[in-house]
């Protein structure tokens, strides 16, 4: 993270170098009381039911995280706002993300922590300049601590189910030959821009592999379809087309058929069927399989 982002951010926070050395100055009083703070905040933690999940039957793990928060409170009090300080945060959250850990109880956390040290900090106000001032910056600090970590949280999160729509896409897609020359696509549930794309990138690949003649896109199973959709389904027939595959529209309903007239989409010279079987016996004569074969099946 530049310099530049990282003062951008202690800036919306209202983060300024007088509140850094308010926060320095008090990280001797908070640092001795680091044990104790630890020890009350896992006596609040276990009145809940996240402490039964993660620490209740692991003893060596409550242990280990201890030591952990040990560290990560160390650094948050030194206040060296740098790359450093950021990737420490994110770290946490990573952790947090891979856990599972419910946002509630996080937030939750960094408030009862931001009030233990509050009031460290008060039985200790003979040591500590500006008290009601180094609480706000400590606050403050908190805060920008809380958001570092839910924004890589929500990071995280998002790369999950962005992987996870990716390999639903691919499962969703299936280009497949069912006989010498002929492709089918059976599409299911809703369709936009991004899967129709994604349907015409494996077409074109699949056609270009096996030399198919006939692509049969059977869109029975599509609940829904706009303009654009459409649109974008008619210039993958004509794509086809420039690579010398024939392609059957398939399994057009009446709800499809009065929408895309209500829309005044062109269908020009697509063959369309209102059955998979009419579409399979259209793509075998266009193959030359007999039409004796054909009746036979």
């Amino acid at each position: 993270m530049p310099q530049t982002t990282i003062n951008e951010i202690l800036n919306k926070f209202d983060i300024r170098d007088a509140d850094i050395k308010r926060i320095r100055g008090a990280a001797p009083v908070l640092k001795r009381e680091l044990d104790a703070f630890i020890a009350d905040f896992y006596t609040w933690m276990a009145q809940h039911r996240e402490y039964q999940t993660f620490f209740a039957s692991n003893p060596s793990r409550l242990d280990r995280v201890k030591q952990l928060q040990r560290v990560n409170w160390n650094t948050f009090l030194e206040a060296d706002l740098n790359q450093a300080w950021f990737d420490a945060r994110k770290h946490v959250g990573a952790v947090h993300a891979h856990i599972d850990l419910p946002n509630d109880i996080y937030f939750a956390g960094m408030a009862v922590s931001t009030n233990l040290m509050a009031d460290r900090l008060r039985k200790a106000k003979g040591e500590v300049k500006d008290l009601d001032d180094t609480i706000s910056s400590l606050t403050k600090l908190m805060y920008l601590d809380a958001f570092v970590v839910i924004e890589e949280i929500a990071r995280i999160n998002r790369e999950k189910l962005s992987a996870g729509a990716k390999a639903l896409m691919e499962m969703s897609t299936p280009v497949t030959p069912i006989w010498e020359g002929i492709l089918l696509l059976p599409l299911l549930g809703i369709l936009d821009s991004q899967r129709t794309q994604d349907v015409m990138n494996k077409t074109l690949s699949k056609i270009a592999e096996t030399r198919a003649k006939v692509f049969v896109m059977d869109i029975s199973g599509v609940s829904s379809m706009d303009t654009a959709v459409a649109n974008q389904l008619l210039k993958i027939t004509k794509a086809t087309q420039l690579m010398g595959c024939e392609t059957i529209l398939s399994g057009l309903s009446p709800a499809i058929a009065r929408t895309l007239v209500e829309l005044g989409v062109n269908i020009g010279e697509v063959r369309t069927t209102a059955t998979l079987r009419d579409s399979f016996e259209l793509a075998l004569r266009a193959v030359g399989v007999d039409r004796k074969l054909i009746a036979t099946g």
